[in-house]
Parts: C-alpha cells; structure tokens; sequence
C-alpha cells in the first residue's frame, strides 16, 4: 500500500513545490492538490462538511491553480506521483485542459495522476456554465474527450457538451493510460460512474470505516469485467500501524495524509515525523 500527502496549496504556507521535494525526501509515493476556480460569496450550495453554506476552512478562497501547482512540484522532483484530490475538471476547456494534462506527465515522465470530482458547489459549477444536474454527464464527456485527444493521431468527439472534429494534439501522455481517481462519496451511484468512467476512488475525509464500501466497489468492479482491481485511495488515514495494515488487507491501495499550511521548515519537519511513523 503506497503513502501519500495532500497539500490544500494556497497562497500561504508551504509551497507545492517545497511540499513535494519534502514528500519525495521522506518516500512518500504521491503529492495532491486541490481544485478550486473561485467561491461564490452567494451560494446556496451547503458544504458536505458543515451541512450549510458556511466553509469549514478559508483555503477554498485562496486555492492555487492545481496544474501549475504540480508544474511546480515536477520542476524539482523526480519519482513522486503528481495529482488532484481532487480537481474539478468541469470548470476548464477540455480541449486546453486535456493539453495541461498531457504537457504535465510529458515534462514530469509519466507522474499524473487526475483526482476528479463531480463539484459540490453547484454555485460555483453554475458561473462555469455547467448544470449542476448535469456535472456527471458533463464529466464523462470531458474524460471521454480527453482520454481521445491523449490517444488519437487525430482525434475527435462529438458529445451533448463537448464536440471537435478530426484534430490533432501533442505531446501526448508518457502512460499508456492516465489513472483517473473519482473523489466523491461512496454510494452505488458513485460507484456505477467509477466502474464506467474510471480507475478507482479516493474516499471523502469523513468516511473511516469503509469496509463494506470497498467490498461493494471491488464487486460492482469484477461484475462489470474489469480487469485487476480499482484503485482506492483513503483521506484522513491515522499513521496507526494496525490501522494502516487494515486498509491494505482490504483492498486500499493508498492512504493520503493531509499536510498542515505552515512555513516551510515547520511541515518539512511534520513529514519527517510522519514518514517515522510509518516504517
């Protein structure tokens, strides 16, 4: 089971880079970052944590761009996955955010990994022009096209929200197939849209004992004939050993840590800790 961090990178605090290059120091497998355009002040949206409109944190306000985040981490690391827990991919271009993708893994050799989410702030979905009813079709189209821009010589896609004809597009990606993580409860519906869409899941903060939701996952995955087992990928994980033993022998695959927004000495320091913790 691999160890990851997830950096809420803001304009404060440590930088993802520095934050990288410290996890990449201490072996941990994988740095993410969130994805958030912008806040809308009026929203009617409430948070999946605190159950209304107001935020459990002011880094939703503050959120770095995810893609020049990681762009960042790349320049000064060499082994440590690059991803998004999660980005919200709904609120680009497809088209130039297929492009930031592909030029990310190319210049990083092959180190991306895409944490989607469908958006909970259906306000901020809306400015975007996305239906918030809609963000699940809307986000199989644009993984749909991109996946034909990262693959095709020529590439084209013709979908309700989403439509090119023959084109082409370099650099393509350095994997074969770029891992794409849905973030999101784990409900069936989830799951249906993972088996069909995706390669696997990174759970919400809040749920710990997801036994049986890996089991159902892991089934819904083998009924559906796909090949190997879903990626699963756990938030909010305590570096308790028996815990951590866990969730591997039940089919997690990674467990992601979340770094504290402190200087950069002072969280270098914290994974030090935590990377003790875990041998």
């Amino acid at each position: 089971m691999r160890h990851g961090v997830v950096l809420f990178a803001s304009d404060r605090g440590i930088t993802p880079a520095d934050a990288a290059r410290a996890a990449e120091d201490h072996g941990f497998d994988t740095i993410y970052v969130p994805e958030h355009t912008h806040i809308p002040v009026k929203r009617e949206s409430p948070h999946p944590r605190t159950g209304d409109s107001s935020l459990p944190d002011d880094r939703y306000k503050r959120t770095l761009d995810p893609w020049v985040a990681l762009a960042t981490a790349a320049s000064v690391t060499s082994t440590i996955r690059l991803g998004t827990a999660v980005a919200l991919p709904v609120e680009s271009d497809p088209i130039t955010l297929a492009k930031t993708i592909a030029t990310l893994d190319h210049l990083s050799g092959g180190r991306v990994t895409v944490g989607a989410g469908f958006g909970w702030n259906v306000d901020e979905l809306a400015d975007h022009g996305v239906p918030g009813e809609r963000r699940r079709t809307v986000l199989r189209e644009y993984l749909e096209a991109m996946r034909a821009l990262w693959s095709m010589d020529e590439a084209s896609y013709q979908g309700e929200f989403v439509a090119f004809g023959p084109s082409w597009a370099w650099p393509k990606p350095v994997q074969p197939r770029i891992p794409v993580l849905v973030g999101a409860g784990g409900t069936d519906r989830t799951f249906r849209w993972i088996v069909a869409n995706a390669d696997g899941w990174i759970t919400t903060p809040s749920e710990v004992d997801i036994d049986d939701q890996v089991a159902r996952l892991r089934e819904m995955w083998h009924a559906a004939g796909r090949v190997g087992e879903p990626e699963i990928a756990a938030l909010g994980a305590r570096p308790d050993p028996e815990r951590l033993a866990h969730l591997a022998s039940i089919g997690v695959t990674e467990v992601i840590f979340g770094l504290p927004d402190r200087a950069a000495a002072e969280v270098t320091a914290w994974v030090g800790r935590l990377a003790r913790k875990l041998t």
